[in-house]
């Protein structure tokens, strides 16, 4: 099995399981560490398309959307400078609760999306989503801002549809992406069995850190302006995790959160690397 980034056929099977396939296992490569899974024939653009990723159980879509507010109001108080007055769209959109923040501060807005049953929720939105990325191609539109929040993890060939995301941006454009980090404190440091049987999901094909990043965005053919860690799980979450082997805690332990704690947390785990999120900046 060869390594998707350097070629290499050293690996190692990681502790762990995969929560919803128990016949994949999950392998990191000995040279750049990429974390993958030990197959990838289960996933297809039909398997998007028609909801695969959710399962049997389809949220709705305002379900759907508070599950995601947290996330997109991060993002947008994150963003909203660079996105101001400029054209943006962002791949992957799912629900498309980032889009319709970022429709106050932008100059115009799109999004690409795969899974089909959402499209009248976007045209009641006003959101303008095209049904998969070779549309966005065709379109006749470039932008200045291109995001896309964990969905590199998901493609088969990340490098390649960043290759040609890029050929959507115009001069001087930027894409950002985020995506979950290889190097959670969970599994690297504080190596929770419970967190290793649980994190690890069918969906996700490949796990990136922020070094073999660079070999991703280089193999595009892009540059990495910048990195940035990102704690999107507070201090509350992981002591349940240790303590009760269950997610959850930061709901259920909610009384520990705080945001000078949670900002201390993060400042402490990105000084190590161990984050679970990965936010980084791409160029031509």
């Amino acid at each position: 099995m060869n390594c998707y980034l350097c070629g290499s056929t050293n690996y190692q099977i990681l502790p762990g399981k995969v929560r919803d396939n128990n016949s994949l296992n999950i392998i990191e490569c000995e040279d750049c560490h990429l974390v993958y899974l030990s197959g990838q024939e289960h996933i297809s653009e039909e398997h998007y398309k028609n909801s695969g990723m959710h399962g049997n159980t389809l949220p709705s879509i305002q379900e759907w959307l508070i599950e995601t507010q947290v996330d997109d109001d991060r993002r947008i108080e994150f963003l909203k400078n660079t996105i101001r007055g400029k054209d943006i769209l962002d791949f992957g959109c799912g629900n498309g609760g980032f889009l319709i923040k970022a429709k106050e501060v932008s100059s115009n807005c799109y999004g690409v999306e795969l899974e089909k049953r959402l499209q009248d929720h976007f045209s009641s939105n006003g959101l303008t989503v095209f049904p998969d990325l070779e549309n966005a191609l065709t379109s006749g539109q470039k932008f200045d801002v291109i995001t896309s929040f964990h969905v590199l993890e998901h493609l088969s060939d990340p490098s390649e549809i960043m290759a040609k995301l890029a050929l959507l941006l115009k001069p001087n454009g930027k894409m950002i992406f985020e995506i979950p980090s290889a190097t959670d404190v969970l599994l690297r440091l504080y190596e929770s069995k419970e967190f290793s049987e649980f994190t690890y999901w069918s969906q996700h094909l490949y796990l990136f850190n922020a070094n073999n990043l660079v070999k991703l965005v280089d193999k595009a053919g892009l540059k990495i302006h910048w990195i940035k860690q990102v704690q999107r799980y507070p201090l509350s979450n992981h002591l349940h995790w240790l303590s009760k082997g269950k997610p959850g805690g930061h709901i259920h332990w909610s009384f520990l959160n705080s945001e000078e704690l949670n900002r201390a947390y993060e400042a402490s785990l990105a000084s190590i690397g161990m984050c679970d999120t990965l936010l980084f900046s791409v160029y031509r």
